[in-house]
């Protein structure tokens, strides 16, 4: 997955445009997806998803797929701010009825039940909070995923450059995005030499090939690393890396146009919202 999306930021439609205006507009759009009402997050999703599938080509699957993994994270979270629980002693309790009230206030539709000791229900406020949680999870990432599928890596550390943030903190960055992608190759070596040995036939025969895969993993990673650090020096390495960029970029006054219109007109959506 992660050197097919590497592949598809060089290879989009959207290849042609400056990094410069696509990183500024996801940018600008992250922004307001963290100030916006959850209509205009949700707007802010569908604009998004325009731009990716349609305008940059990027099939429809791999988006979902990459929208999929938040949104399981998201789900991860639901049951802890949807279902509340309270001890039946303090219910049951003189001096709490103010509090029984606000319980019984934020009861959805009566779904609650008695375990032992402890009043769980399904709470109002609770399910509120994951609809924000929700429509701004899927906003902020979709802006992070114009980012991934539309600019290659090396391009964003360019702009980085031109801004002047520390050399040393954007070689870290490159570094460790060139080794995300050779941890990936090992693991999924590992994984396969272990799965044709039916390492993970059961419970416990898979924890155990899981912590001989890190640990292999862990040595051929330290492995890897001498060897591009010795690489490096004998190609006489100074403290800074250098990449060559010579695709021509055009930008299109069409796209420029959509972009500021429509953002112009998510904010104005949103003042009318507050």
């Amino acid at each position: 997955m992660s050197h097919q999306i590497d592949s598809l930021a060089y290879t989009n439609h959207l290849r042609s445009l400056p990094p410069s205006h696509k990183l500024l507009f996801a940018i600008a759009l992250l922004i307001l997806s963290l100030i916006s009402h959850p209509l205009g997050q949700i707007l802010i999703s569908l604009w998004l998803m325009l731009w990716i599938v349609i305008y940059a080509k990027i099939p429809a699957h791999i988006y979902g797929r990459l929208l999929s993994l938040p949104l399981g994270f998201w789900l991860t979270s639901v049951p802890v701010l949807v279902i509340n629980g309270v001890s039946l002693d303090a219910l049951q309790s003189v001096q709490s009825v103010q509090s029984v009230q606000s319980v019984q206030s934020d009861v959805w539709q009566g779904w609650h039940m008695v375990i032992g000791n402890f009043y769980l229900y399904v709470s109002q406020t609770g399910l509120h909070q994951v609809g924000l949680l929700f429509t701004r999870a899927l906003a902020t990432t979709s802006s992070m995923f114009f980012i991934l599928l539309t600019i290659p890596f090396t391009e964003v550390l360019q702009i980085f450059k031109g801004l002047r943030c520390p050399s040393l903190l954007v070689e870290l960055m490159m570094m460790m995005y060139r080794f995300i992608f050779t941890l990936l190759a090992i693991a999924d070596e590992l994984w396969i030499a272990q799965n044709s040995r039916c390492g993970y036939r059961t419970w416990r025969r898979g924890m155990s090939s899981l912590g001989l895969l890190i640990g292999q993993l862990l040595q051929r990673s330290l492995l890897c690393y001498r060897q591009v650090s010795l690489s490096m020096a004998a190609r006489g390495f100074n403290g800074e890396l250098r990449v060559w960029h010579s695709y021509a970029y055009q930008p299109s006054w069409r796209y420029a146009i959509e972009a500021i219109i429509g953002y112009i007109a998510l904010i104005s959506l949103n003042i009318v919202i507050a």
